[in-house]
């Protein structure tokens, strides 16, 4: 039996990074059906990691470089693939479904894609929880480590984001999906931030808006403020960061129902509390994404199955009784984001 477009484009997007798994529903064929064109659906699976050329690609589907280069720029405006574009060269690569191809469908999305994402979310995140490296890790916020440990460059956020040449922000695919599907948050919407080639991309498609330096900074100290876990790309240098709400973000609702969370978030710190400290004040429990606060004790103690890390509790006790700790069994981290899909594909049993 000849596979259709469409199923070869099923198992394609499973050999990504993210991984596409098929379901018993096929709610996954309907996304694709939903976002790709036949014509497009063949030509996205005759796109290779590393990112190539029009002319590569061209001669691959036999067609004229002039109309692939047309293909391949409406696809990447569309959010269906990703460009790469310089002063020197122009590339094109195949993405994942998440994060990637959802997330470029900022601007499209309907309730439809809402309802079928969700339905498709606990499949999609099988795959990630598969792996030991993730597509993103969690890193502790600014004033949660001044009693932390020695802590490396790529644990500090502010070191993290220094030495970037351009800043976008963008609304947040996960909170503009819950507002569709009538769960509206209070929390800030513009908290998608892209740099480099990434933000380049972005503005380029509309999706979010220059910023600079500063008005990054008070962004993050904003996201502090509103209790966001600062989830980047999980790499030494970034391309993105998240800044993610346990009631909205799919990441953490999905870790947020399991047993333990902690086993499934990459994240270098865990929360204790000092009990000759603590007075059972539950500010530590209001701000918390994880339900790691066990309230059900005096003093109040932090489960470490379910802490992710991300240092939200530390600043706002008033008897200063939460410290992060290093967590064990950390792994390294990937450099890059190259560096990050190539382990992230190994994981999976998949080459490059």
């Amino acid at each position: 039996m000849i596979k259709d477009v469409y199923t070869k484009l099923r198992e394609f997007m499973d050999s990504m990074p993210g991984g596409f798994p098929a379901t018993d529903s096929g709610v996954e064929m309907k996304i694709l059906k939903k976002l790709f064109t036949p014509e497009q659906a063949r030509i996205a699976i005759e796109l290779k990691m590393p990112p190539e050329p029009v002319s590569e690609i061209a001669g691959r589907l036999r067609m004229g470089e002039r109309e692939t280069l047309e293909m391949l720029e409406q696809m990447a405006m569309r959010g269906l693939i990703y460009r790469v574009r310089t002063r020197s060269r122009l590339i094109f690569i195949p993405i994942s479904f998440l994060l990637g191809i959802y997330e470029l469908h900022l601007n499209t999305l309907d309730r439809e894609l809402a309802e079928m994402v969700e339905e498709y979310l606990p499949h999609i995140f099988n795959s990630w929880s598969s792996v030991k490296t993730k597509q993103l890790r969690v890193v502790p916020i600014n004033e949660s480590l001044k009693e932390a440990p020695a802590i490396a460059r790529y644990d500090q956020i502010r070191e993290l984001v220094k030495g970037k040449n351009l800043i976008a922000v963008a609304p947040c695919i996960c909170r503009k999906e819950q507002a569709i599907m009538g769960n509206p948050c209070d929390r800030s919407l513009e908290v998608c931030i892209q740099f480099d080639l990434s933000a380049a991309y972005y503005i380029e498609n509309k999706l979010g808006r220059e910023i600079n330096l500063d008005e990054l900074t008070h962004i993050l100290k904003k996201a502090e403020e509103e209790a966001l876990v600062l989830s980047p790309t999980n790499a030494m240098e970034i391309s993105s960061i998240c800044l993610c709400c346990g009631c909205c973000c799919g990441v953490l609702r999905m870790l947020k129902v399991m047993e333990r969370p902690a086993d499934h978030a990459q994240s270098s710190f865990q929360a204790v509390i000092d009990p000759d400290r603590c007075t059972a004040c539950g500010t530590c429990e209001e701000r918390c994404q994880m339900d790691a606060v066990k309230k059900d004790v005096d003093p109040y103690t932090i489960d470490k199955n379910r802490c992710i890390g991300c240092g939200l509790c530390v600043p706002t006790c008033p008897e200063e009784a939460v410290k992060l700790v290093e967590k064990p069994g950390s792994i390294g981290l990937p450099t890059t984001i190259v560096d990050m899909n190539r382990r992230i594909l190994k994981e999976r049993g998949f080459s490059e």
